[in-house]
């Protein structure tokens, strides 16, 4: 399989900009997940490093190979779309095999991709049906087993689960997972707007917003360790709370002042110069509990949403009537139309200051 490498990479579609400066080294067996809003170049990039769309600024590497100019079929490197687009006269085993008919493999070689593709992908029941005698996730398996049969340096997945109903979804989720376990050497780039796939699959995420890389990170560090608000704001669901305050005490612990009238401290250092430091204070809905000392929110839950493990309360911040929302273990519809207090551990707070988080400042 391959490394790749994206240096200064930009693409523009006349004046307009949709993607610059984007550095990003992919190693070998990763799977790497594009993520961002609607419109944010995640599909494009995918594009670029397909060869799909022309690359305006900036190297694309593969195996240390400049690429910008090599024709797609030339680059090792092999596409599953949105769409199944699947031959509807071929049987699974036709649609599987024929690109390799195409490159004038041997009947054997041939036999033999289809064959282990069709194992892994435990689609050889079905080699001898027609696509419309298959299931939506199978007729996806069937285009992903015809990118394995041509054993690609790196695998490109464009929002390959977005045609599928959430029960199917999940399950094909799992099976793209099942897959890289299989193929743990393969090289895998996955775009999806949905972060659930996004943190059950990547290796790494790759968060875009605005043209541009927001943070690249692992899973559990966009989670636990977002660079900025956005990334906090994205990863996660329902989002982060944010919440403007005053640094009111420094040292090893933080205490920030609410501009809703509550107190909260922080397990993030602070100096003396950053007294009086207007920041926003982020919390998970999930890191809000009830609290009976000092709170940092109090608020009349508005709507309750009672999921079975979990329940979702909703609040009206005061002064500025932005939305709060806490994840409650258990079911508490009681809660509706009462006032709530609530806390959070130190260590669970984030702060942010011009949107940029203290930690990396």
């Amino acid at each position: 399989m391959a490394d790749l490498k994206l240096s200064n990479v930009e693409k523009a579609y006349g004046e307009v900009k949709v993607l610059k400066d984007i550095n990003l080294d992919i190693k070998k067996g990763e799977l790497i997940v594009f993520v961002g809003p609607s419109g944010c170049g995640k599909s494009t990039l995918l594009r670029m490093i397909a060869g799909l769309e022309r690359i305006t600024g900036g190297d694309f590497t593969i195996d240390a190979a400049r690429m910008n100019d090599v024709p797609p079929a030339q680059r090792g490197i092999a596409m599953v779309f949105q769409s199944y687009a699947l031959y509807p006269h071929m049987t699974v085993r036709d649609n599987m095999s024929f690109a390799l008919k195409i490159a004038k493999k041997t009947t054997a070689e041939i036999n033999a991709a289809v064959e282990k593709a069709a194992r892994i992908l435990q689609l050889t029941p079905y080699l001898d049906r027609l696509p419309k005698a298959l299931s939506g996730g199978q007729r996806q398996r069937v285009a992903i087993g015809r990118a394995i049969v041509r054993d690609p340096k790196v695998y490109l997945f464009d929002e390959p689960l977005s045609n599928l109903d959430a029960a199917l979804r999940v399950a094909t989720r799992l099976e793209i997972a099942q897959l890289k376990e299989a193929m743990p050497d393969s090289t895998m780039i996955y775009v999806t707007h949905d972060q659930v796939e996004a943190m059950t699959l990547a290796t790494r995420i790759v968060v875009l917003a605005g043209g541009g890389i927001s943070q690249v990170g692992t899973p559990l560090e966009l989670y636990e360790r977002p660079e900025n608000e956005f990334v906090a704001q994205f990863i996660g669901s329902p989002a982060m709370n944010l919440m403007p305050g005053e640094i009111v005490e420094t040292g090893a612990r933080t205490r920030i002042r609410l501009a809703n009238g509550g107190e909260a401290v922080a397990s993030i250092p602070t100096q003396a110069v950053d007294k009086g430091l207007k920041v926003n204070l982020g919390v998970r809905p999930e890191d809000l509990v009830a609290t009976d000392g000092i709170p940092l929110f109090t608020g009349d839950v508005e709507i309750t949403e009672a999921l079975g493990e979990v329940t979702l309360l909703y609040f009206k911040r005061q002064g500025d009537s932005a939305q709060v929302v806490a994840k409650l273990p258990g079911i508490h519809g009681n809660l509706r139309h009462q006032t709530v207090r609530l806390g959070a551990d130190p260590a669970k707070i984030h702060l942010f200051h011009n949107r940029r988080s203290l930690l990396y400042r």
